[in-house]
């Protein structure tokens, strides 16, 4: 992973509205306001409209957990965003993933995946490289999953291609309880 320089400071929740100050805080682990918001809310009109939209796609879509995960990770390791990388290692596990699969998410489609789990790579990889899931992956992941299910994979590759070329661009520093952060 390519380690990024911070170039927005966090916000000083002091200086937010009630309103906003709830918001923020209501993304934390272990006690603190997880980094991410605590950058985001240097623009707490943008950081509420994309969370309502991050919230479906993290918590409420059609794909079960850990197959949301493997694409979360993928297009995040394709992008070398570091932050999403670590943070999207420890829910993956928590969502079932193995450290042997998170090891093959580094190495592609190809790397030992069945035949499901290697599409949902290859769809990350299709849409990092081509700007579009290939027919053949289509017709793979359309054996599995339903319409809304391959709307959700593609629209969760989507937005956590957006989440890292945020944070790479903001260089958010990793949380004090992520593995490599700066302590």
């Amino acid at each position: 992973m390519i380690s990024r320089k911070q170039r927005l400071q966090f916000r000083d929740f002091s200086t937010l509205s009630a309103e906003d100050r709830e918001m923020g805080e209501r993304n934390k682990v272990n006690g603190s306001v997880v980094n991410i918001f605590r950058v985001l809310m240097n623009h707490p009109k943008l950081a509420r409209s994309w969370s309502r939209f991050a919230g479906y796609i993290l918590s409420r879509q059609t794909l079960p957990a850990r197959e949301r995960e493997i694409l979360i990770l993928r297009i995040g390791w394709l992008n070398q965003a570091q932050y999403e990388w670590e943070q999207h290692v420890r829910i993956g596990k928590s969502a079932g993933l193995t450290d042997a699969e998170i090891d093959q998410i580094t190495k592609g489609p190809t790397a030992g995946w069945d035949r499901d789990d290697a599409a949902l790579v290859q769809a990350a990889d299709d849409l990092f490289e081509n700007s579009v899931v290939s027919d053949e992956t289509w017709k793979t992941l359309s054996e599995r999953y339903n319409t809304e299910q391959i709307m959700d994979a593609v629209f969760t590759i989507g937005q956590y291609n957006l989440v890292s070329w945020a944070l790479n661009s903001f260089g958010v520093p990793l949380d004090d309880y992520l593995p490599g952060s700066k302590k």
